[in-house]
């Protein structure tokens, strides 16, 4: 276990991968990093065993872990906007590989995510997936994609809350919001289920920059969209009303990033 986290490191330190605030976290937790992923995997292979609230909070104590060791503080608003009943699909703007741990931090009930499978095989990502029963998205396969959507649609249904990131990747973000991508609206639109704006702020500075020293970031839940808010849109003009929202909360919280970027390109 302890040469799988060295390989990873020299890995990161070669490639030049902005992860390693991720791997000195590791580092520093040596005694309890193996025991996490020994957890996480008994959790899983015995899912019957642990309720999905079980299995949520060993997943921020790890996040808390992490966040200790590598002097992260996040800070959430707007958790009294968050539904209280039923499922919901949260589109925040992304930015880094920190994204969903700050959401899950600030998010109290049990939710999953969606990811790139590619990038789902990571040290402790992989476990942490399988844990949260996340959905691994290949990309550039759409059969596979609408696959993918349809369970999240009748999971929501059946009162999961899931993040899933409308922007697809977040190369360079930072605090500009790229354009939503409609279609990732239509699992929440079939489900008839809440759309909830999440803002992130400086996010991306965690693991996808060489900041050093101690990192602050800020997550905030606005208010949902209810089914019959949305029911007589469509799927670009609710893009635009997520994503105007997050910008304009942003803006409200002093970041101003996104006055001057030009997106004249539509996406259908």
């Amino acid at each position: 276990m302890r040469n799988t986290i060295y390989q990873s490191l020299v890995s990161a330190f070669i490639t030049g991968d902005d992860m390693i605030r991720f791997f000195i976290a590791i580092l520093l937790n040596l005694r309890n990093g193996p025991p996490f992923i020994s957890m996480m995997r008994k959790m899983t292979k015995h899912s019957e065993k642990y309720s999905e609230r079980d299995k949520y909070t060993y997943a921020l104590k790890i996040v808390r872990c992490l966040m200790k060791s590598a002097r992260i503080k996040t800070e959430v608003y707007g958790t009294e906007n968050l539904p209280t009943e039923g499922g919901y699909v949260m589109y925040p703007n992304h930015q880094g590989k920190y994204d969903v741990l700050g959401i899950m931090y600030g998010h109290r009930n049990p939710c999953t995510f969606v990811m790139d499978k590619a990038k789902s095989y990571g040290f402790l990502i992989r476990e942490m997936v399988d844990l949260l029963g996340a959905k691994r998205l290949k990309l550039n396969d759409v059969r596979q994609n609408i696959i993918i959507m349809d369970k999240i649609t009748k999971e929501v249904e059946a009162g999961k809350r899931y993040i899933l990131f409308s922007e697809g990747g977040y190369d360079k973000n930072g605090n500009v919001v790229q354009r939503f991508k409609p279609g990732s609206f239509k699992c929440a639109m079939r489900a008839k289920a809440p759309i909830v704006p999440v803002t992130l702020i400086d996010s991306y500075l965690v693991f996808n920059s060489l900041k050093r020293g101690p990192v602050n970031t800020k997550v905030i839940f606005g208010k949902p969209l209810y089914y019959d808010d949305y029911k007589d849109l469509k799927t670009p003009e609710i893009a635009d009303i997520v994503r105007n929202t997050i910008i304009s909360t942003m803006e409200e919280y002093g970041v101003y990033d996104n006055r001057d970027v030009d997106f004249s390109e539509t996406y259908i």
